[in-house]
């Protein structure tokens, strides 16, 4: 098989060398903890040398945050820099063109930049990381090739037929007409799939062949999603209980990070349309140490492998989602995601305590063998406010009041922007669809869902809402194991 991507363009982030600057843009980078790594291949590179790095995110183009002396070896300062997003010394840089990647390389080289991650989705498919890498620049992300894994669904499936790794059954379809035959030769409850990029909206879960034929005419025929929805990925509705697992890879090794689980469907309950995502929350229950033994052999591993062997190695962070089957209890592929997903990243990052920008600059160099990672033994969780009429249409420009106060609502908050601005008046101002990631940290699913529901009734955003049951999944797996 060939390793295919489509071109689209986004942001990304920066690393400095030798001092503690962070450049940005609206995606994060931030910091990870495990124990244990997989080596798919004996190989080793040297150390790297330790960079630090603070985050800060912005509705500009790219941000750079002001120095600050934070001694990269000391535990405290690791955690410190990991929960400092949107810090008010973070300086927009809106004249840089970040969908050029000569552009782009000019900036590093000007400024010393020692390490770049590229965060959404977009550029990597695109080929950011390709352009840096071949002069000289480390970066943290897959090549445009291997970002296919995420860039085309088609190209995943096919992988996975290949190497034997556990996923649905599946047809691809460029013809609506043939499409709906198979749809109707399979039977509801189906999936229809774009299969290239569509922002977290191009599935379908139809529960009747009308919803199917539907989502089939929106794609193919009416060209919803444009290119990416092309070509539409016919799938067999599994039923279990979805969860995500996620891996570091520098190419030959992967190295397990914490599990976690979303909620994708935007009303309580799971009704209503696919999201991007209305919340997550971190370790999840269901993904136990056997689990994630069965998860790296079956599945994280045979795709690293696979991918080396196609000529696609794959150097970054896997992103699987899974459905823990109701009937067998194994783990099937869904999908991937070929870096950090939004809202995962955040209580992924919550539970950080390592030095995230060694481990990545380890994973750039090959390294990740020797590499161990540590974890907070708290729980974290985020509900996603997002602006009224998202999925679908929703205004722009609404103020949001109070979030110093919500963030002081309970210990261990904190609030992520993910689609807010400043308008001419300095108001924090809605732009996006999904606007804030609201935080916290607890003992147990109980008390971290707690304080981030506190944090979010302090939020003052009428044209804003959320959901009221994060984190139940998590609530009945702790009442199933407390049933006498």
């Amino acid at each position: 098989m060939a390793c295919a991507a489509d071109s689209i363009r986004g942001p990304f982030m920066l690393s400095a060398r030798h001092r503690t600057d962070v450049l940005a843009t609206n995606n994060l980078c931030i910091g990870l903890k495990s124990s244990v790594s997989y080596s798919v291949a004996q190989r080793w590179s040297s150390n790297c040398s330790s960079v630090t790095m603070r985050h800060a995110t912005s509705h500009c183009p790219l941000i750079v945050g002001a120095s600050a002396r934070w001694r990269s070896n000391s535990k405290a300062s690791s955690t410190k820099w990991a929960l400092l997003l949107l810090s008010r010394d973070a300086t927009c840089i809106s004249d840089l063109d970040i969908s050029s990647s000569a552009d782009v390389i000019s900036f590093c080289r000007k400024r010393g930049v020692g390490m770049v991650v590229v965060g959404p989705e977009a550029p990597l498919v695109a080929g950011l990381v390709n352009d840096l890498v071949k002069v000289g620049i480390p970066t943290f992300g897959p090549s445009s090739e291997a970002a296919a894994l995420e860039g085309s669904k088609d190209f995943m499936k096919k992988l996975c037929d290949k190497y034997n790794i556990p996923t649905a059954k599946y047809r691809t379809f460029m013809d609506a007409v043939e499409a709906k035959q198979y749809v109707k030769h399979e039977g509801a409850p189906i999936v229809v799939k774009a299969d290239g990029l569509a922002a977290g909206k191009g599935v379908v879960v139809a529960m009747t062949l009308d919803e199917a034929f539907e989502a089939i005419d929106s794609m193919l025929v009416d060209g919803s999603f444009g290119f990416a929805g092309s070509r539409v990925i016919i799938e067999e509705f599994l039923e279990g209980e979805e969860a995500s697992f996620f891996a570091l890879v520098d190419g030959e090794n992967a190295l397990p990070l914490e599990s976690a689980q979303d909620h994708k469907r935007v009303g309580d309950g799971d009704v209503g349309p696919n999201t991007g995502s209305m919340g997550a929350y971190s370790p999840a229950p269901i993904v136990t140490d056997e689990l994630k033994r069965i998860v790296m052999e079956s599945i994280i591993i045979p795709t690293v492998k696979g991918m080396a062997a196609e000529g696609c190695k794959f150097v970054g962070l896997l992103y699987a989602g899974l459905m823990i089957e109701k009937k067998s209890g194994l783990p099937k592929l869904i999908e991937y995601n070929v870096r950090f997903g939004d809202p995962e990243c955040q209580v992924l990052m919550m539970q950080l305590e390592s030095d995230l920008a060694q481990v990545l600059l380890s994973a750039c160099w090959g390294g990740l063998g020797n590499v161990s990672l540590t974890w907070s033994p708290e729980m974290a969780m985020v509900v996603v406010m997002a602006s009224k009429g998202y999925p679908g249409s929703y205004k722009k420009g609404t103020v949001i009041k109070n979030l110093d106060r919500a963030e002081q609502a309970s210990p261990s908050v904190k609030i992520f922007h993910a689609g807010t601005a400043l308008d001419e008046d300095g108001n924090l101002v809605a732009v996006g669809g999904r606007v804030l990631g609201v935080t916290a940290k607890g003992k147990d699913i109980e008390e971290a869902r707690a304080r981030t529901y506190n944090a979010v009734d302090a939020v003052d955003w009428p044209e804003g809402f959320f959901r009221c049951d994060i984190g139940w999944r998590a609530l009945r797996h702790k009442q199933v194991a407390n049933y006498p």
